[in-house]
């Protein structure tokens, strides 16, 4: 499993670990016990606990959300086969942002 100090990716999300929360955020619900962090276009999601984690995004963004981990848990890749090694999330307050990539027709939002 891997660990990081202030910023590491997995699959199409980038995560920073930042300071405070911007205002105006909206509070997301869990699903089934857990924080869908990141939907995959494979419909095998990249998930976290949320006894631990709490997911916020601001009103009418999709592409990005801020995480509140109380405690150390993983973001986890719900699929069997090919996935993305699990990430371990110290205790803060984290930015998720899609990753992009350039295309012959210009910048995309990355697929995972």
């Amino acid at each position: 499993m891997k660990t990081f100090h202030t910023s590491a990716a997995q699959g199409d999300g980038y995560f920073l670990r930042v300071e405070l929360l911007p205002e105006g955020l909206i509070k997301v619900n869990a699903d089934d016990g857990y924080v869908v962090v990141l939907h995959s276009e494979s419909g095998h999601s990249h998930v976290m606990d949320a006894r631990y984690v709490e997911m916020y995004r601001l009103p009418e963004e999709i592409y990005e959300c801020f995480l509140v981990v109380s405690q150390a848990t993983a973001l986890e890749h719900r699929r069997e086969f090919d996935t993305h090694e699990s990430i371990m999330f110290k205790p803060g307050t984290y930015r998720v942002r899609r990753q992009r990539e350039y295309s012959p027709e210009g910048w995309r939002r990355a697929a995972d």
